[in-house]
């Protein structure tokens, strides 16, 4: 599923929580393959936060 657009909490944490779910099916976030658990989390956390700068920007 896509992620949302936005850049209210709620919708950062929502993105945050499909990151995560699309990583527990298959391994990976993106192209990337992080050895745990802790840095995927820390990884989908950065890609939420840099897709809601973007959205603020435009």
């Amino acid at each position: 599923m896509p992620l949302k657009k936005g850049k209210s909490k709620k919708v950062i944490s929502e993105n945050i929580e499909e990151i995560m779910h699309s990583y527990h099916e298959t391994g990976t976030i993106g192209t990337s393959t992080p050895e745990s658990n802790e840095k995927a989390q820390k990884q989908a956390i950065a890609i939420a936060f840099d897709m809601a700068e973007k959205k603020k920007k435009k």
